[in-house]
C-alpha cells in the first residue's frame, strides 16, 4: 500500500471499530463530513469501505476492484468485510464516495484518515541552511533577502505538500532559458543525464534523437551539446523548481526530487532568437519532458512558435510561461509566449511576500492564469546564491508545483494538470483584479481541494452600481495635446471612472484625474485598459490629457462609472 510521498513514519490506517447497518441497504457516508472543505486530513485517493453482509460473503478483491472501478482493492480486516479502495486522486473525493455508495455493496465508506501523535509531528522542514529565506515556499512573515517583511501564509504551501510527495526522479522539467549549470552542488543530483549519450561513443548520436552528445541537454544559442549556463538566469529558475532537498546544502526547490533538462537558447547577454526558441521547444518535446518552464518573452505573434507549443501540447507537455514584467494588461496587449491560446499554456504573474501583485508584473483577468512568488527570490546561480525578481522567478514556482503534481499522478494529462493548478489556486483580495484564479497552492493541488470563493469585495468598483457614460480622447491624440473633459455623475457621493480602453505613452503622456475641488486623485499613463480610477469623492471630476512632443498612442475611452455611495436627501419632518 502506497504512502504519502517519502514520509518515513508509519502510515496509519483508518480502521472501523463498529459496523453500522444501513436500513435501506445503501452505504452511509461517515459522520466525519468528507464533503466539508474543512474535513480532517486523509490520504488522497484512498477509502476504507465496510461491505454489506451479502457482499462480504460473495465478493473477491478482483470483483470489488471492477465494481468500484478502482486502481486496487486490499483487505484491511477481511473477516469483517473491511477493505481499502484506491482510486486516482484526479477524482474529487465526494464523487468517488458517492459512486461507491451507489454500488449497493457497502455499508460504510470513509476517507482513509491520517492520524498523528499529539506531540511534535514529524517535520518535513528540510535541513538546507538557507531554507528560512525562501518565503515563496514557507512564509512566516520573515524578511525576504532584501529585508522586506512579509505576511505569514503568502507562499505556495510547500510544507504541507511535502507530506504527500517531495517529487520524483521520473518527472522531467525542461528549463528553456540561458542554460543550467548542472555542476552546482544543489542542482547536480537533480540534473537530467542522457545515459545513452553519456555511455555511448563521443561524436555519435547514440540515442538517435538527432543530436550528438546531448548528455545534459542542448545549447541552441551556440549550437553545441553543452547547455551550461553562462548568465545565471536559467540556473536560478532551475533552483526554484528543483534544488536538491534536505542535503544540508544551500536552498531547496519546490520539488526535492525531479530531473531538470537544460535547454539553452538565450545567450550570455540574456537574449535569443525565434529560431532558437523553436529548436528548444521541439528538442524538449522530442526527448519527452513532462513540463517546459519558460521565463522569457518578447517579440510579436509568431505562428511557427505557436505551432511548436501546439506540438508540445499534442505530446501532453505542460508549457508554463512568464506573464511579463511591463506592468501592463495582457488582455489588451498580449505578451508571448505566455499569450498563445494553446491549451497547455499556463501564464504566470508575480506577487511579493505580502501577497500584492508585483509592481512590474503584467496582469489580465482573461489571459493571466495564476500568480506565484516573484519578488526577492533566493536561488542558485553559477556565482552562488542570489536574489532576483520578476515573473521569471514566479514561473518556476508553478513549474515546481506542476512537477509535484506529476510525481503524485504520473498518468495525468496536460489538461488535468492545468485544471488542477488553476482550480485549486488560493484566491486573495489583493490579486482578484489582476489574475484569473489566485496564488498557486501545492498542497491544495495535490489533494484536489479548491478554496472557498472570496466574498464580493466592497471596495472593488466592479461590485458597485454602474452608470453608462461616454467620454473619449481623439484616436490617436496629437503631440503637445492639452485637453480636458468634465465627468458629471448627478446624485453620486463617491464614484470611480472605468476605462474601456486606455493607451498613452507611459510616464510622458499622463491623464490626470482631479475631483470637483481641484484635488489630484490620480495620474494614469501607459496601458490601463479595463481598469478603474481611484475613488473620487463628490459627483464630478475632470480628466486632463497632456502629451509631450513625440510618440503618440491611441488615447482613452470611458464607457461607464461605478457609484460607491449616493447622496441621501435630508427630509425635514413636519410637525403634527
Amino acid at each position: 500500500m502506497s504512502f504519502l510521498g517519502n514520509l518515513n513514519w508509519v502510515k496509519v490506517f483508518a480502521f472501523i471499530a463498529t459496523v453500522v447497518w444501513a436500513v435501506s441497504g445503501q452505504a452511509k457516508i461517515s459522520e466525519n463530513d468528507a464533503l466539508n472543505k474543512n474535513a480532517p486530513e486523509a490520504i488522497p485517493g484512498e477509502y476504507v469501505v465496510s461491505l454489506t453482509p451479502q457482499a462480504a460473503l460473495t465478493a473477491s478483491v478482483e470483483s470489488l476492484a471492477a465494481n468500484f472501478n478502482a486502481e486496487s482493492v486490499e483487505p484491511v480486516i477481511e473477516e469483517q468485510g473491511i477493505y481499502l479502495v484506491k482510486k486516482s486522486v484526479a477524482f474529487q473525493a465526494e464523487a468517488v464516495m458517492s459512486d461507491i455508495q451507489a454500488s449497493g455493496m457497502v455499508e460504510i465508506v470513509e476517507p482513509n484518515f491520517i492520524y498523528r501523535i499529539q506531540g511534535n509531528a514529524k517535520s518535513v522542514v528540510p535541513n538546507d541552511p538557507e531554507f528560512g529565506k525562501l518565503w515563496g515556499l514557507h512564509n512566516t512573515g520573515q524578511a525576504d533577502p532584501k529585508g522586506q517583511t512579509g505576511v505569514a501564509g503568502v507562499d505556495v504551501n510547500a510544507l504541507k505538500a511535502w507530506e504527500i510527495t517531495k517529487g520524483s526522479d521520473e518527472v522531467l522539467v525542461a528549463v528553456i532559458d540561458t542554460g543550467v549549470d548542472y555542476n552546482i552542488p544543489d542542482l547536480k543530483p537533480n540534473s537530467w543525464v542522457n545515459q545513452a549519450e553519456k555511455d555511448g561513443e563521443a561524436g555519435v548520436d547514440d540515442d538517435g534523437n538527432g543530436y550528438v552528445d546531448d548528455v545534459y541537454g542542448y545549447d541552441f544559442a551556440n549550437n553545441d551539446p553543452d547547455p551550461v549556463d553562462d548568465h545565471g538566469h536559467g540556473s536560478h529558475c532551475a533552483g526554484t523548481i528543483g534544488a536538491h532537498g534536505n542535503d544540508g546544502v544551500g536552498v531547496v526547490g519546490v520539488a526535492w526530487k525531479v530531473k531538470i533538462v537544460g535547454v539553452k537558447f538565450l545567450t550570455a547577454s540574456g537574449s535569443g532568437s525565434l529560431e532558437g526558441a523553436l529548436k528548444s521547444i521541439d528538442y524538449a518535446t522530442k526527448i519527452g519532458v513532462d513540463i517546459m518552464s519558460n521565463s522569457w518573452g518578447g517579440g510579436g505573434f509568431s505562428q511557427t512558435l505557436e505551432d511548436a507549443i501546439k506540438r508540445a501540447n499534442d505530446k501532453g507537455i505542460l508549457f508554463v510561461a512568464a506573464a511579463g514584467n511591463d506592468n501592463r494588461n495582457n488582455d489588451s496587449r498580449p505578451t508571448y509566449p505566455a499569450g498563445y491560446e494553446v491549451a497547455n499554456v499556463v501564464s504566470v504573474a508575480a506577487i511579493d511576500n505580502k501577497g500584492r501583485r508585483a509592481s512590474f508584473s503584467n496582469y489580465g483577468k482573461k489571459t493571466v492564469d495564476i500568480a506565484a512568488p516573484g519578488v526577492n527570490i533566493l536561488s542558485t546561480t553559477p556565482g552562488g546564491l542570489k536574489s532576483y525578481s520578476g515573473t521569471s522567478m514566479a514561473t518556476p514556482h508553478v513549474s515546481g508545483v506542476a512537477a509535484l503534481l506529476k510525481a503524485a499522478n504520473p498518468g495525468f494529462k496536460t489538461d488535468e494538470m492545468k485544471d488542477r493548478l488553476l482550480s485549486t489556486a488560493r484566491p486573495t483580495q489583493l490579486m482578484r483584479k489582476f489574475v484569473a484564479t489566485g496564488l498557486v497552492d501545492a498542497y491544495a493541488a495535490l489533494i484536489n481541494k479548491p478554496h472557498d470563493p472570496l466574498p464580493p469585495d466592497p471596495n472593488d468598483p466592479a461590485n458597485w452600481e454602474k452608470r453608462s457614460l461616454s467620454v473619449e480622447s481623439p484616436h490617436p491624440y496629437e503631440n503637445n495635446t492639452d485637453l480636458s473633459w468634465e465627468v458629471k455623475v448627478p446624485g453620486a457621493k463617491s464614484f470611480a471612472i472605468h476605462f474601456e480602453r486606455f493607451e498613452t505613452e507611459s510616464r510622458w503622456d499622463p491623464v490626470t484625474v482631479t475631483d470637483a475641488n481641484g484635488t489630484v486623485v490620480q495620474t494614469v499613463s501607459g496601458d490601463n485598459t479595463g481598469t478603474y480610477t481611484a475613488l473620487i469623492e463628490g459627483s464630478s471630476a475632470t480628466l486632463n490629457l497632456k502629451s509631450d512632443r513625440s510618440v503618440t498612442k491611441w488615447g482613452f475611452k470611458v464607457d461607464h462609472v461605478a457609484i460607491k455611495e449616493k447622496v441621501i436627501d435630508k427630509i425635514t419632518p413636519v410637525e403634527p
